[in-house]
């Protein structure tokens, strides 16, 4: 009997595939769904820090000025109503979220500055979350902030949120800095109990017709993964904490690699949103299946066999696979 289940951040959990924040665990229906599919935990969709810190009028006041005379301002946030009882009704949301299921639910707490609304984690743990997942969605436009600045604002934030809370903390991070292990090491040894990697910025459009900065959603395709494949099968084995996979994970095999890279869990979010929460089902049995085929027994056996630490030619993950690929190339192509 295959053993689908592994551990993240110490929190037992039946198997590895896990819902990413989404606007879909904003339904309490689609988390029993997703529980019923066989997802290890379910993280929710984030609970911003603009929601949090700006007092009401001063929000509106800013959502909603000069929207009288840009039209496409109005596109730019959601109604001031919304973010008015948001708060509360996303601690309410943890505890009804609680009740109903019996797998880990991970609050998501969106920031960029190391303010009060950190206080809310505390919140979280109050509301039964069983850990808070870090997004810090920076991006540094500033052309006076140095890349230590940038790499310091992440670690004053997840440490500040750990002198709150006694449940584990995850860290999102995005795939821009500069030396990846140093980051991840200073946020491992801070006390991070698990990274994320890696956050999916969403970039804007242009719309050259109406010379407009426009939204722009783009769902990720399975080739996406191989970049947080690489950074989690070369971190594996030098950090403590948990590794989770996020972004281009839409088939079993995409499971299985990134078990194989040494994450605790595969995050799933773009294919839930293309087929569907019945996918979680699809994606276990095929991993089940291919477990089943290759006399593997549990996922632990798996667990970093293809991690830099593990294969024969560690240099595959850097420089030298870069030449092999160029080499790779036919010398005359036909078009």
């Amino acid at each position: 009997m295959v053993d689908l289940a592994t551990t993240y951040m110490g929190i037992p959990l039946k198997s590895p595939v896990v819902p990413s924040a989404s606007p879909l665990s904003a339904e309490l229906d689609n988390i029993k769904r997703m529980e019923d599919a066989g997802a290890g935990a379910v993280t929710l969709h984030s609970l911003f820090e603009e929601q949090i810190e700006s007092e009401a009028e001063a929000l509106a006041y800013y959502l909603e000025r000069g929207t009288d005379m840009y039209r496409e301002a109005l596109t730019y946030f959601p109604p001031v109503q919304e973010y008015r009882r948001a708060p509360d009704e996303y601690l309410e949301h943890i505890r009804t979220a609680k009740e109903a299921v019996d797998i880990p639910i991970i609050a998501s707490l969106n920031g960029i500055t190391p303010g009060g609304w950190i206080s809310y984690a505390k919140r979280f743990e109050e509301a039964g979350a069983d850990a808070v997942e870090l997004n810090v969605y920076f991006i540094p436009t500033d052309f006076h902030l140095m890349s230590y600045d940038v790499e310091d604002l992440y670690v004053k934030i997840m440490k500040k949120v750990k002198s709150q809370v006694s449940i584990p903390v995850a860290m999102k991070l995005s795939p821009y800095f500069s030396a990846m292990p140093h980051m991840a090491s200073m946020l491992d040894a801070e006390g991070a109990d698990a990274l994320v990697l890696f956050n999916r910025f969403y970039q804007p459009d242009l719309d050259i017709e109406n010379l407009e900065v426009t939204p722009n959603l783009v769902l990720s395709r399975s080739a996406e993964m191989r970049l947080p494949l690489r950074w989690v099968a070369i971190l594996y084995g030098h950090v403590d904490a948990s590794m989770a996979l996020t972004t281009g994970i839409h088939t079993p095999e995409d499971v299985i690699k990134a078990v194989m890279a040494g994450a605790d869990i595969a995050n799933i979010c773009s294919v839930l949103l293309k087929e569907g929460i019945g996918k979680i089902s699809d994606l276990l049995n095929g991993v089940t299946l291919w477990m089943e085929e290759h006399e593997y027994e549990s996922l632990d056996e798996m667990k970093g066999s293809l991690s830099q630490k593990a294969i024969a030619e560690p240099t595959a993950f850097e420089r030298a696979n870069y030449m092999k690929a160029l080499l790779s190339v036919p010398s005359t192509i036909t078009i």
